[in-house]
Order: C-alpha cells, then sequence, then structure tokens
C-alpha cells in the first residue's frame, strides 16, 4: 500500500499501539487518555513529545480515514488499536521494527533488536537486518532507510520512511565517537540499559501501589 507522508505524531501514535498492543494486552484497545500519555511518555522515546489531547485525537481521526487505526467502544469511552499489519501487508515482525524506528527514532540493527525485544524476540541482528532489508525492497516503495555510517562509528543506522525521505538532522554527527565493542556492540549495550532502567521503573511503581494496598488491607508488610 501506498501511504501519505504520516505526521511526527500520526507516527508515534501508530508506534505507541503497537507497543501497547504487546505490553499492556489487558488495557488494549487503549483510550484516547491512555494513548496521550503513550505519546507523552518520558521513557523509550525519541524525540520526547508534549502533544495536546486534541492533537492526538486529529492524529488518530486521520489513522482511521486510511485505515490504520480502528475504533471500538468500551465501557463510557472509545478505544483504539492499530491495524497496520493487515493494511500495509506486513508481517508481525515487520510491524514491531517500524513501531521500535517510530517510538526511538534511528537506530542500529543491534539497538532495533534490543528495543524491539517486548514487541518482537529475534534470534540475532542478522534476523533484524533481513527484515530492515525487505522493508527496503518493497515494490511498493521502502519503508526504511539505512542512513550513511557516520565518522567514528561501526555501525549504520536505520530510520522509518513513514514521514517521507529523511530528515538532515538524521545524518547530523553524533555528539559523541562510538565505541567499538567485541562480541556485544556499544550500541546494543545501551539499548539493554534503557531497557533496564525502564523495567526498574515499572517494578518500583508496582512495588509502591502493592504497599498502598497492603496498608488499606491492614496487611503486614
Amino acid at each position: 500500500m501506498s501511504l501519505p507522508a504520516l505526521s511526527l505524531l500520526e507516527t508515534r501514535v501508530l508506534g505507541v499501539l503497537v507497543e501497547k498492543r504487546h505490553t499492556v494486552p489487558d488495557t488494549y484497545p487503549l483510550t484516547l487518555n491512555a494513548l496521550v500519555a503513550g505519546c507523552n511518555q518520558k521513557t523509550s522515546r525519541d524525540p520526547v513529545l508534549d502533544a495536546r489531547e486534541a492533537d492526538v485525537q486529529a492524529a488518530v481521526d486521520h489513522l482511521r480515514q486510511l485505515a490504520l487505526v480502528v475504533e471500538s467502544s468500551g465501557g463510557r469511552a472509545m478505544r483504539y488499536a492499530e491495524n497496520a499489519a493487515r493494511v500495509l501487508g506486513l508481517p508481525s515482525e515487520s510491524v514491531a521494527l517500524l513501531a521500535t524506528l517510530a517510538l526511538r527514532g534511528p537506530q542500529t540493527a543491534a539497538e532495533i533488536r534490543a528495543n524491539c525485544e517486548r514487541l518482537h524476540r529475534f534470534a540475532d541482528v542478522s534476523s533484524v537486518e533481513a527484515y530492515l532489508d525487505e522493508l527496503r525492497a518493497r515494490a511498493g516503495g521502502p519503508f526504511v532507510a539505512e542512513l550513511p555510517r557516520r565518522p567514528g562509528s561501526r555501525e549504520t543506522r536505520w530510520m522509518h520512511l513513514l514521514s517521507g525521505p529523511p530528515d538532515p538532522a538524521a545524518l547530523a554527527e553524533p555528539a559523541h565517537a562510538a565505541v567499538h565493542g567485541d562480541a556485544v556492540s556499544a550500541g546494543e549495550i545501551a539499548a539493554i540499559k534503557r531497557n533496564v532502567d525502564d523495567l526498574a521503573r515499572e517494578v518500583a511503581g508496582l512495588k509502591s501501589a502493592l504497599a498502598r494496598v497492603m496498608e488499606e488491607l491492614g496487611i503486614a508488610r
């Protein structure tokens, strides 16, 4: 399918819906409030946004026109789910890769593999590269592009093309030179560390909520 170029917020909405389908299945499809929170999430997002509810609703409405998002009624609020695999004619693995790029910006294949862990577990970096190559070689037009290798970097980065051709900013020099690793790349280590930090914050939140419940029930810790 040939798509019009999506805005940054529209790609973020689509990425959030793909992500939350896998990470919070019990509350999926998402309400508009949950979708706004996911778009403005401070962790696992690049760039970090501060989107208004009205802007997110407008993005959802446009994605619904393209059939990339479907609406359903649930309780007192409308709920939204993504429909990317069917509309774009892509396997779930490719949708997971696009969502990871839409949520976190340009990344190396190793970083994509680590950051995509909760959406789809790829066996190795070669598997990620194989799906990226398929997305780049689509007969209907590429959905991803491999960016030029930056000076001092061992690996190239990939970006999605759902919003059109690469922005010149994506080709900019890194703030610091990449550190060369051996068995595991520096990019993959950094991505794993970010995932560990995200999980640690989630665990801390669950512990706090459990403590409040135990206190309300009068259960000794």
